[in-house]
């Protein structure tokens, strides 16, 4: 009897260590893990909270997202407002020219290359890129995914061969023609191709590469022939501007809207390794919002209030990337942000649209050497000594923008200066002064000259293809000197 009463404990003690092991058991995957159930009572503390991490996680995405849409309506390829490449998706459309200083689409500019631009929605179609052979000139081909992040590798560091490369959507298992170069595969299907090809300050210059920017194509894979078609770029059509209430960059995410579109743009763009969690908990507070009027109002007060207090403050350079010497910063993982929210935000808003570190190294600054605020009352230098220009492979520049990170006109029509820049004179012991104030620093030295505006103002160099010196921190920026 007392062997059977033994016998009988273990098989009951046998049974509830089984059924621990079993509630313990390891997830075998992401989608095991439980979050939220729904119904769940949520504070309004608690909802504002996931809404502002929300508003900061989602706002490059959101903003992406609506650019796209702003000319998903385009019946071709052509110019918004006459000054924007724009394009139906699927296209793009390029510019013959430096982009002109009206443009108020995209912040922080530059005037080194020519720019295009499109956006892809691969679920419909992909497409093939023409590269043309653009022998010793310089270019790169941004291709960009829903989060802003970049992928493949088109351009002159890559050693890329011309021809025709087919971009593909994350889940594509299509037969791939004869013919194509490469195949580059996004992980969203909402992507964007940003063609930037350098261009030189001379007449001469502007009039070579033409025929080369005819060339820069995108299309479905529908229209593939196998051979090189073109486009005459200077002869399409001009679109109206999208509207704007003229202060600065078109608010492209807007708080009071933001938990309206983030659920779209959460359904097509799927989590990262990582990231299930996090989509898990905002989930929960939209689906609770979609059914309670309080909760959707608090997700919007939320939206409002991180929109003043977590996004505005990223606008400054200051609070973008990290220090790298003499008042300037840079992010050293641009387009590559991962799980890096604050610094792919903080480029979102003030300098959208990185390319890859390897790329281009964007360094900016809105002090001068002093710690002061850049200011066209005050006249300004910013001297490289000798064999100390930005290291690079490719070509630098430095740019003036204003207070909204645009371009303010001027009477030279100058808003940068560099390797573009053929009539730089150089000081007797090597060294090249830039200058940059609101009036002309005398006429022996205006062509080192940008004007900046009578207002507050930043600087940014661009280092396309930088070197070693760069990407590690050893080479430093110099100093932006104040002048008495």
């Amino acid at each position: 009897m007392k062997s059977k009463i033994i016998v009988i404990a273990l098989a009951l003690m046998s049974g509830v260590v089984a059924s621990a092991q079993a509630q313990a058991a390891s997830p075998r995957a992401a989608s095991d893990v439980p979050g939220t159930p729904a119904g769940t009572v949520m504070t309004k503390e608690y909802v504002a909270l996931v809404g502002r991490l929300a508003y900061l996680w989602g706002w490059p995405l959101v903003n992406n997202f609506n650019r796209s849409l702003a000319v998903k309506d385009l019946p071709e390829p052509g110019r918004i407002g006459g000054v924007i490449p724009g394009s139906p998706h699927n296209h793009v459309s390029m510019l013959t020219d430096y982009i002109d200083s009206a443009e108020n689409f995209v912040t922080c500019p530059n005037q080194d290359t020519v720019y295009g631009a499109g956006y892809m929605t691969l679920d419909t179609s992909p497409v093939v890129i023409q590269v043309p052979d653009f022998g010793k000139r310089f270019y790169t081909y941004q291709l960009s995914d829903a989060r802003t992040d970049s992928f493949g590798h088109i351009g002159t560091q890559y050693r890329t061969r011309p021809g025709f490369h087919l971009l593909v959507g994350p889940s594509w298992k299509g037969k791939i023609p004869p013919g194509i170069t490469e195949v580059h595969r996004s992980s969203t299907n909402l992507a964007a191709v940003f063609p930037r090809i350098f261009q030189d300050d001379t007449p001469e210059d502007k009039a070579a590469i033409q025929p080369l920017l005819n060339q820069v194509m995108v299309y479905p894979l529908s229209e593939y022939t196998g051979k090189m078609k073109t486009t005459d770029w200077k002869s399409t059509p001009s679109f109206p501007p999208p509207a704007t209430d003229g202060n600065g960059e078109v608010k492209w995410v807007i708080p009071e809207k933001y938990f309206d579109e983030l659920p779209l743009v959460m359904a097509m763009v799927p989590p990262q390794p990582g990231e299930e969690a996090l989509y898990g908990m905002m989930r929960s507070v939209l689906d609770a919002a979609a059914k309670d009027p309080q909760i959707k109002a608090t997700l919007v007060e939320s939206a409002v209030a991180a929109e003043s207090d977590l996004i505005k403050p990223l606008f400054d350079f200051r609070n973008n990337g990290r220090p790298v010497g003499n008042g300037w910063t840079s992010p050293p993982n641009g387009a590559r942000w991962g799980t890096d929210y604050l610094s792919r935000a903080a480029t979102a808003k003030s300098n959208m649209y990185d390319n890859g570190p390897e790329e281009t190294r964007y360094i900016y600054t809105d002090f001068d050497s002093t710690g002061h605020r850049l200011d066209g009352t005050n006249r300004y230098t910013v001297t490289f000594p000798k064999g100390q220009l930005p290291p690079v492979k490719g070509f630098w520049s430095l740019t003036v923008y204003n207070k909204e990170h645009l371009f303010e006109a001027n009477k030279l029509n100058r808003f940068s200066l560099g390797t573009k820049s053929k009539s730089l004179k150089y000081n007797a012991d090597g060294s090249l002064t830039l200058y940059f104030q609101n009036e002309s620093p005398g006429a022996e030295k205006e062509t080192n000259w940008v004007p900046a505006p009578k207002d507050v103002f930043s600087l940014y160099i661009r280092a396309y293809w930088p070197g070693p010196a760069i990407l590690d921190g050893t080479w430093t920026p110099p100093p932006v000197l104040r002048q008495e």
